[in-house]
């Protein structure tokens, strides 16, 4: 669903009932796979506003290229669902945005949730191998037939070192996603990637509770430049480290990750919603 705000069109949908939480999908991404952070690490309990980024899906890039105008949208888009203050929960390439919004809209941010994100410029060479499979997704038949695959053989497709078999659905899931309508979320991509290798944070300022979920062996955002760095600098900050865990690890581990998620949400959730807990 498009909803008209201040700052241009978002898209986005709504799921569950009790203290709102806003879902920011990584690169490749959409509201679909906001939502699927969400079922991830999300417990019951909670609305959850799954939105498509600008340059994802239905979100026109011109509604937001920086972190900071992203931020601003999300704030706007609030404003017109009548949405006092969220949690932010935050995936790879939503974190920057997700920083921006604990800074710009402090008072309309109870809590962030940031997972496998940077901290600041990431200087992680982008490998050959994406922009072979980014050349190749502007052909449907490509990208359909990747979507097929994963569909067909979820267990393939998300690798057998998810042992759980619903994190391995989703996962799977997530990877289908990817591969329907990927011209839609390669701009989105583009212009993460742009972000994430040149932008810089007034991490010591942000003034909420934060978490910060990092596996250690991050491949492509490493724990100690960032996971434990946004950690350190972000006061008050809270982290839990994924001993082996990789880019992927809310799946690979995610049992662990959402029990922690659900807990510290529980604690910074408004009064109401604790006492009801």
């Amino acid at each position: 669903m498009l909803i008209e705000t201040s700052r241009g069109k978002l898209e986005h949908v709504t799921v569950g009932e009790g203290p709102c939480v806003l879902a920011l999908h990584g690169a490749m991404g959409g509201h679909d796979q906001s939502l699927l952070l969400a079922r991830t690490i999300g417990d019951a309990g909670y609305r959850y506003l799954a939105v498509s980024r600008p340059g994802y899906l239905g979100t026109a890039l011109r509604s937001g290229r920086s972190p900071a105008e992203q931020a601003d949208l999300y704030a706007a888009a609030l404003d017109a669902l009548g949405v006092r203050s969220v949690a932010v929960m935050a995936v790879s390439g939503g974190g920057p945005s997700a920083l921006e919004f604990a800074l710009r809209h402090r008072e309309r941010c109870w809590a962030l949730v940031l997972v496998s994100t940077c901290s600041g410029g990431v200087a992680t060479k982008i490998p050959m191998s994406f922009q072979l499979t980014k050349r190749l997704l502007r052909w449907r038949w490509f990208a359909d037939a990747m979507r097929r695959r994963a569909e067909h053989d979820p267990r393939r497709a998300a690798g057998r070192s998810i042992a759980d078999p619903v994190a391995r659905e989703l996962f799977a899931e997530l990877l289908a996603s990817t591969f329907d309508r990927p011209h839609l979320r390669l701009r989105g991509t583009e212009n993460d990637i742009a972000v994430a290798r040149s932008t810089e944070y007034a991490l010591e300022r942000v003034e909420v509770p934060a978490l910060v979920v990092h596996g250690t062996e991050d491949p492509l955002v490493p724990f100690e430049l960032h996971g434990r760095r946004l950690a350190e600098r972000i006061p008050g900050a809270e982290l839990l480290a994924i001993p082996g865990g990789e880019h992927a690890c809310i799946f690979t581990h995610r049992d662990e990750v959402r029990a922690r998620v659900g807990s510290f949400l529980r604690t910074h959730a408004p009064n109401a919603h604790r006492a009801l807990a």
